[in-house]
């Protein structure tokens, strides 16, 4: 294959990385920079803020976003799968089938442990 294929990749990949960083130093060398009190207040729609914006937050439904994550995953690893299975089905190799019901039991481990570890959790 010719190099000359690839000059257009080339370019976008200069592209890519020069608009970004200059974009980036052109606002810093055109931008007025006079912080104020009031410029660093926390902004929120419009309002003056109440209170300290540094507080102690309980995250109480981390294992909901844990399993949410772990069957997403898993749905999009089972739709490319589905979508293979015509192919895999005519495969005279068992590789392919083992790697995925491995998957769907590493899930399924997965799965029971963050269970187990958090019991109030309910699904």
């Amino acid at each position: 294959m010719a190099l000359e294929s690839y000059v257009p990749v080339v370019i976008f990949a200069v592209v890519a990385l020069l608009f970004p960083l200059g974009t980036f130093f052109a606002t810093r060398l055109f931008r007025p920079d006079h912080p104020t009190p009031l410029k660093d207040l926390t902004y929120e729609c419009g309002e003056v803020p109440e209170g300290v914006a540094q507080i102690q937050f309980h995250f109480q439904y981390y294992m909901f976003a844990l399993i949410f994550v772990i069957f997403d995953v898993a749905a999009i690893f089972l739709l490319l799968w589905a979508f293979a299975w015509g192919g895999l089905l005519n495969s005279t190799s068992p590789v392919a089938k083992f790697s995925i019901f491995l998957f769907l039991g590493i899930m399924f481990v997965a799965t029971q442990y963050a269970l187990k570890k958090e019991e109030v959790i309910q699904i």
